[in-house]
């Protein structure tokens, strides 16, 4: 495996196992004269609950700076895929119950749990979201920070999904960026743009090729 080949790997991997935009990053952390409303962690969850499908471009960026752009699929429930095009050899979906990053190049298939993953919080909001969420203050009244970690689980890591006002999305709130932070202090970014929502997604959207079944990558 080529050393560029090895980096979009662990690009794609971040993506599964930690898993940003129009706002800056600064404006997460920084100390808030804007109090989050009342009300804000449940029109979050009432946000994600409300995207019955949902289609995305997607630029993902590791703590090193590099970048590997797409575009996400998700439908309830449970449903994701972040399709890399010609940029990478590789796929990350989710069928439901289980989360796979499929390498065409070295013909491997990764699986994990999705409840062992971040993307829990994305895929599962009346779950991860409403019992783990926390609001994080912002500098911007038009924002909406929530933090995901389940306390008993650390190795599960951290996920902040960072949302704009937006009266024309689910719940009049739009999922613009989401942070993931590892157990081992991994970051990676993950910025949506191009929104558009409620279109016919086929399940069949959410299944792969198994490379280790065939020697072609499907086109």
């Amino acid at each position: 495996m080529t050393q560029v080949h090895s980096k979009t790997k662990q690009l794609a991997a971040a993506l599964t196992l930690a898993v940003g935009a129009a706002v800056p990053l600064a404006m997460i952390a920084a100390p808030a004269p804007a109090v989050a409303a009342a009300g804000d962690l449940d029109k979050a969850v009432a946000a994600l609950r409300g995207i019955s499908t949902m289609k995305a471009n997607f630029t993902q960026t590791d703590r090193s700076g590099q970048t590997m752009a797409g575009q996400l699929t998700l439908k309830r429930p449970g449903k994701i895929r972040f399709d890399y095009g010609k940029s990478a050899p590789m796929l990350v979906v989710s069928n439901g119950k289980s989360l796979y990053l499929v390498d065409y190049d070295v013909k491997q298939v990764e699986r994990w749990p999705i409840s062992s993953s971040p993307l829990g919080a994305l895929l599962d909001p009346s779950r991860d979201v409403k019992r783990y969420g926390k609001l994080v203050p912002t500098s911007h009244s038009g924002v909406v920070s929530v933090e995901v970690r389940d306390p008993k689980r650390p190795e599960f890591g951290v996920i902040t999904l960072i949302f704009q006002r937006d009266a024309a999305s689910p719940g009049g709130l739009k999922l613009t960026h989401w942070v993931a932070l590892d157990a081992q202090n991994n970051r990676t970014t993950v910025r949506l743009s191009n929104h558009r929502y409620g279109m016919s997604v086929a399940d069949s959207a959410f299944t792969f090729s198994d490379p280790r079944k065939s020697s072609r990558r499907p086109r």
